[in-house]
């Protein structure tokens, strides 16, 4: 089995995460996609969350029409911060050595590896799929390669898709009183009005 799993806060949960999914969808081939809400990641300690089942909710309705996708809660349902090493080594175990894990973040993010809990045990893990964030260089993969050695055999660099789209300018888009028709899926634009999510 070939498991690409897709981690964030979705907070909300927008076009640009689908976009995303589509393109490693068509570029890799895997048998499902994994969408991991975080219960409160470690790099954002501190700073609020729209609570939990609503994150979970608009994650279910965003995939509802997508076969390839599912909603996975391991992160919710483990206490403390969310560690990205953790979780991979839970799927690991679950799903035993014969499948293929791939851990779907941002150029962004795979800068920051290093800094990272056991970032050399994340990339023996699972192979690491990188996708381009506006206003982000490409990553230097020999200077990853010096921090994290063997990680270039385990890193796939993608270059599209550029989708200018973030959570927090739909969270201030939506306290503003404009519209985010198009930035969501409209589920998801229902459920954020229905909820009064966001609204100051």
């Amino acid at each position: 089995m070939k498991l690409g799993v897709l981690g964030g806060t979705f907070d909300p949960i927008h076009n640009g995460h689908l976009a995303v999914a589509d393109e490693v969808r068509k570029r890799l081939e895997p048998d499902e996609i994994l969408f991991m809400p975080t219960r409160q990641p470690w790099l954002k300690a501190g700073k609020p969350l729209t609570e939990t089942e609503h994150r979970i909710e608009m994650v279910r309705l965003a995939i509802a029409d997508k076969p390839c996708c599912k909603l996975s809660t391991i992160e919710i349902e483990r206490a403390g911060p969310s560690y990205t090493v953790d979780t991979m080594a839970e799927l690991r175990t679950q799903l035993g050595d014969r499948s293929e894990l791939f851990f779907i973040l941002g150029w962004d993010s795979l800068a920051e590896l290093p800094e990272w809990r056991e970032p050399g045990q994340i990339i023996r893990l699972c192979r690491l799929v990188a996708v381009p964030r506006p206003g982000y260089p490409r990553p230097d993969l020999d200077l990853l390669e010096s921090s994290i050695p063997g990680l270039m055999e385990r890193v796939t660099i993608l270059d599209k898709p550029e989708v200018d789209v973030s959570a927090s300018d739909i969270r201030e888009r939506v306290a503003r009183g404009k519209s985010i028709s198009g930035l969501v899926p409209e589920a998801v634009e229902r459920y954020i009005k229905e909820k009064g999510l966001y609204r100051k």
